[in-house]
């Protein structure tokens, strides 16, 4: 599990940015831009790779075996000395190992073992026509195995999959809860025969990347590798403790890798929330939190403390006020530009998202909708990569005006592709904490006060 303690040789920065002018009703949505940055003070720049344990998974069919022998040999020779590795295959209803050999389960990196599994490379077992494994389940719960028994400080799956075993998948939502905080996994997807949504749900939830791999398969590997060496934090959570008039609560990551991330309750705390995160790495982390709040008990025109971000022991308050509704809104609200950015930034992936899968079932005017929208917001953010995504499959006529025209034919085979690119799959709910523990009323106005509170928000007299 994650621990809030920050170590020591990392420096961390907390930066908060909203509309702290808000209009008061019984749901008011609070969206709050939050940047964290991580900086190594006195730390080696690489994590020693006796530090690590990977698994190798190949998710892949027969037919990709000359891609498979031409990559695996040259990235087994690039491991770096120490670390703790494994090379899994496909060859029948489970996986099986295929490096080390024997009755041993992982291999420590040396020269004697980097020659033995780049041999035993060349004979991997891949998918055939007789028994698969049943679905990316497998491969998670071989790894949850397999790495409980390396407590290492990075443990991570690293699955090349082109979709071969992904037509018997079972359970992989419930399995992805088990290896939820016990690994991390990237997933590679090379052909063109695999479904994006499962690979994005792995990514997810197992705080990875997801990408194609159209050639370089080799580097790919190895550029894997490289980045797990540059994590200085394998776990830290990002911790939101919010007052009792918050009864939602939200922490999506926006950058570098977007994706929701899902809350923990601290137990007899009912108003804390610990969002696990992991793989940290110096740099910059983009996340978009979003509170619900009721607003009826509250004063107006008044700073109100609604959460502390902490992130170990730093910490930053989430402050904003309730204005009269009749009154005109303010003008300028300081801080606001760059929630503005991220909130677009979150609706163009997700115009491009349903515009690919538009594409993809056939439904032009939809597809050209979501395009054209998708276009707009770049052409605003000045992102050249979604306009040069969208020129794949559409013409693009007024990128300003949000104008684009598909094309007669679409290659199906880069739709895949390009909605990894686009990021994780949009949507996603809300955590409701109205059930928490229900707190006093004060004696003097019959406010109702939160579970954890001292004094009464209205009146400001002590709660009995």
């Amino acid at each position: 599990m994650s621990s809030p303690i920050r170590p020591p040789h990392l420096g961390i920065q907390l930066h908060v940015d909203l509309d702290r002018d808000l209009r008061p009703h019984r749901s008011a949505k609070i969206e709050a831009h939050l940047r964290v940055d991580v900086t190594a003070t006195g730390a080696a720049a690489e994590l020693p790779a006796v530090e690590l344990a990977v698994i190798i998974a190949l998710d892949v069919a027969e037919t990709h075996r000359a891609a498979v022998r031409r990559a695996l040999p040259a990235a087994l020779r690039a491991l770096p000395d120490g670390i703790s590795f494994a090379v899994l295959g496909s060859g029948g209803p489970e996986p099986a190992r295929c490096y080390p050999l024997g009755g041993a389960e992982w291999a420590v990196a040396d020269q004697n073992h980097r020659r033995r599994a780049a041999f035993a490379a060349g004979a991997v077992p891949l998918h055939r026509d007789g028994p698969r494994p049943a679905g990316y389940a497998a491969w998670a719960a071989k790894a949850r195995a397999l790495l409980a028994a390396r407590p290492l400080s990075v443990r991570h799956l690293l699955l090349i999959t082109d979709g071969s075993s992904a037509p018997g998948e079972t359970r992989l939502q419930e399995e992805l809860d088990a290896c939820a905080g016990q690994f991390t996994c990237d997933v590679l997807a090379v052909g063109a025969d695999w479904s994006p949504d499962p690979l994005l749900a792995l990514a997810e939830r197992l705080h990875g990347t997801a990408e194609f791999v159209d050639d370089g398969l080799s580097s790919a590997i190895t550029g894997a590798i490289r980045r797990l060496r540059r994590v200085h934090a394998p776990q830290l959570p990002i911790e939101v403790t919010v007052r009792p008039a918050v009864r939602q609560v939200s922490l999506n990551e926006k950058a570098p890798r977007p994706h929701r991330l899902g809350g923990l309750r601290r137990r007899g705390r009912p108003h804390l929330w610990s969002f696990p995160t992991y793989q940290w790495e110096p740099g910059s982390r983009d996340y978009l939190l979003t509170l619900v709040a009721d607003a009826d008990a509250d004063p107006l025109e008044t700073d109100l403390q609604f959460a502390m971000v902490s992130v170990g022991d730093v910490h930053v308050p989430v402050t904003a006020r309730w204005h009269h509704p009749e009154r005109p809104p303010p003008h300028g609200p300081a801080g606001s530009g760059t929630l503005r950015g991220l909130k677009t930034t979150t609706l163009m992936r997700d115009a491009l998202r349903k515009g690919l899968i538009a594409v993809r079932h056939d439904q032009g005017d939809a597809a050209e909708r979501h395009l054209g929208q998708a276009a707009r917001l770049a052409a605003r953010l000045g992102t050249q990569w979604v306009l040069d995504e969208i020129d794949e499959v559409a013409v693009i006529e007024d990128a300003v005006a949000g104008r684009v025209r598909l094309r007669p034919a679409v290659d199906t085979d880069t739709l895949a592709p390009m909605l990894l690119r686009a990021g994780s799959r949009p949507g996603g709910t809300l955590t409701d904490i109205a059930g928490a523990l229900p707190g006093p009323r004060c004696g003097h106005c019959d406010t109702p006060a939160g579970s954890e509170a001292r004094y009464c928000i209205k009146c400001g007299e002590k709660l009995l």
